[in-house]
């Protein structure tokens, strides 16, 4: 096996996502990865990272580009600079790694797709390889629920949130934060074109005036629904996946997977809808073969985003997640945000 080359890489922005995620993703992962460069505007978070990882740190964006040992940026600033920033690297000849959202728009999204740029540009929608949402996959895909015909999916908390994903004008609010994940989540699962969106947004429990609570239903060509709840203002919790098909159903919590689908292995009695008036009873009773599990989560195959950004950028391979299905994406958001009031 040919020594992996590690792709030099600096960090646009050091805060939450920048130092929080991003550089701490890659620990452990020096043969595909060197962390070249950081950039940010706070003088205390250039220190740090510099301190830590030993390479040259950046007040000025523009700077950083220009420093010719840098193959690839992952960026991490704020949602309002994720184009501009992205545009000005690929303009640069660098690879890009953009974080979501990629844009506060689909108007400003599809920026993204029509420049002409020297560089090659990827999209860091990282959850599309959580365990749950890869096994819950691999059941419907197994054909043991039937045909699918309702999915629910739900990320909820409640926080009085304060900081700048809170504002309007700092591109905040749960759409944009949870709301990429999530919405790249359904459209995955409705493996078809949304023909209708619906969305409701609210202010709950944030103290900013961006929204913290989304109500999103989308249906597809085939008919498939999707029902989405994000929220920080929700003092409940709902599972983050319910599956209804008609053959059974799974439930998704945190680490366990539960399943009720009729035994395939057993042939049902043909049965037909009678007009006459039923004798105190809602249809001729029936016991069903129902088989229920209870399963960790564990997908057959797993996925690292930082593995298949190496593939993608030294071997050529495919990268799994493409810019049109971030745009759709962005489509949906800039939908949601049309058909609301707030």
């Amino acid at each position: 096996m040919p020594k992996k080359t590690p792709i030099k890489i600096a960090i646009a922005g050091l805060g939450r996502a920048g130092w929080g995620m991003h550089s701490g993703e890659l620990e452990g992962k020096e043969k595909m990865f060197t962390i070249a460069a950081g950039c940010d505007v706070i003088k205390e978070r250039r220190d740090r990272f510099a301190e830590k990882f030993r390479c040259p740190v950046y007040r000025d964006y523009a700077d950083m580009l220009d420093d010719p040992n840098i193959e690839l940026v992952s960026i991490a600033t704020r949602s309002p600079d994720h184009v501009a920033h992205a545009l000005h690297a690929l303009e640069a000849g660098k690879y890009v790694f953009l974080e979501k959202p990629i844009a506060t728009s689909y108007a400003e999204a599809k920026k993204l797709k029509t420049v002409r740029a020297k560089g090659k540009l990827f999209i860091r929608h990282n959850r599309r390889f959580e365990p749950g949402f890869l096994h819950v996959r691999e059941i419907i895909a197994s054909g043991i629920l039937g045909d699918v015909y309702q999915i629910k999916l739900a990320r909820l908390g409640y926080s009085r949130r304060d900081d700048w994903q809170t504002l309007k004008k700092c591109g905040g609010g749960q759409l944009l934060n949870w709301g990429p994940h999530i919405i790249d989540h359904a459209l995955q699962f409705l493996e078809s074109p949304p023909v209708s969106v619906w969305g409701d947004l609210k202010c709950v429990a944030a103290v900013g005036d961006a929204e913290d609570h989304v109500k999103i239903i989308l249906r597809g060509k085939t008919g498939r629904v999707m029902d989405l709840d994000i929220s920080g203002g929700a003092a409940s919790k709902l599972p983050e996946y319910v599956i209804w098909g008609t053959k059974g159903a799974l439930v998704c919590e945190g680490d366990e997977i539960r399943l009720r689908y009729l035994d395939p292995k057993k042939k049902l009695k043909v049965r037909r809808a009678k007009a006459g008036t039923p004798d105190q009873t809602f249809g001729t009773p029936e016991k069903l073969p129902w088989v229920e599990k209870t399963l960790k989560v564990k997908p057959k195959k797993s996925y690292d985003i930082w593995d298949e950004l190496y593939k993608a950028i030294r071997e050529k391979k495919t990268f799994p997640i493409t810019l049109d299905e971030a745009l759709n994406v962005m489509k949906v958001v800039s939908e949601v945000k049309k058909g609301t009031k707030f």
